[in-house]
């Protein structure tokens, strides 16, 4: 048999995504094949492919990291059912009674390459976590392959982990991209402990993401086993929730976004930025961010238009 490993060069969900139709079709066509001969598990090769695990950032991540405090949490896996080891960063915020504000990141760097939006959102008034899932940065076994079972069960841990340390603090969940799908499974699971959910720059599902390109009429929606279902889970969240995207996000369009938001419960809001790119909305939205977090859960003051 001849796998496929050195075939593939695994590349994170928006490069995947974004990619010229030509090998988008082509990545898609290899996906159908291997999942017919058993070259190589298409299971594997998608967490491979959405994830793209890794122990590296880029350099702006690593300047704004510095001097943030590294954590450790440590949890058993009812997954492997051994014991894991998390690492996070810890960025406390100014007031010892700040909101604290757990930072779930999406695919490609690990956790330090998140470390310029957590510095943003504690300007916003919170004391940020963010944590790596098994297979990035210093989280888990080496060269563990996460996926999406796991980054549920790591984000729970690290709320879990919060909730201990900070038992009488308002706590609220935020994620990025393929961040924000598991932070809407895991504030459907944790419900009245949050305060609030805040995503951005997310989708409804995998499948859909796909299905919003040119390529998307192939019928690969059966085939896909990180599904990522966040639409579904959405309605079911009690909490406020805050969805924003950027209006030029050409990784995950804003439709997406827009229909993330519109399955959620009230109360909520959505928030479209202006010239916002898939990587930079949370800067050019700092305005927009304030207004929100004032008048959808209280935090702040919101400062003029």
């Amino acid at each position: 048999m001849i796998y496929a490993h050195a075939m593939l060069k695994p590349l994170p969900l928006q490069h995947l995504l974004s990619r010229r139709p030509r090998r988008l079709l082509a990545s898609l066509a290899l996906a159908l094949v291997l999942s017919v001969s058993g070259c190589a598990t298409l299971d594997e090769k998608q967490r491979e492919w959405i994830f793209q695990p890794s122990d590296r950032t880029w350099s702006g991540g690593l300047a704004a990291a510095q001097g943030m405090e590294d954590v450790w949490i440590t949890f058993r896996s009812a997954l492997s059912e051994r014991e894991v080891r998390l690492h996070g960063l810890w960025l406390p915020a100014e007031r010892a009674d700040a909101p604290v504000l757990l930072y779930l990141h999406g695919a490609r760097w690990d956790v330090r390459g998140s470390a310029n939006r957590m510095r943003r959102m504690q300007e916003l008034g919170f004391a940020v976590l963010g944590i790596d899932y098994r297979g990035f940065g210093k989280s888990g076994y080496g060269q563990e392959l996460p996926s999406e079972a796991m980054a549920y069960e790591d984000a729970r841990a690290a709320w879990d982990w919060l909730a201990r340390q900070h038992p009488n603090r308002q706590r609220f969940i935020f994620g990025h991209s393929l961040g924000g799908a598991i932070a809407t499974e895991l504030a459907q699971q944790v419900q009245q402990q949050a305060a609030g959910l805040i995503v951005e720059g997310s989708f409804t599902s995998i499948a859909d993401v796909v299905g919003s390109y040119r390529w998307g009429w192939l019928p690969v929606a059966p085939l896909i086993t990180q599904r990522f279902e966040s639409a579904e889970r959405i309605a079911r969240v009690q909490m406020p929730v805050l969805v924003v995207h950027g209006s030029e996000d050409r990784v995950i369009k804003p439709e997406l976004g827009r229909a993330l938001f519109e399955r959620a419960p009230e109360p909520k809001r959505f928030v479209l930025v202006e010239g916002g790119s898939h990587h930079n909305t949370n800067a050019v939205g700092q305005g927009h961010y304030r207004r929100a977090l004032a008048e959808l859960f209280g935090l702040g003051h919101p400062r003029p238009h």
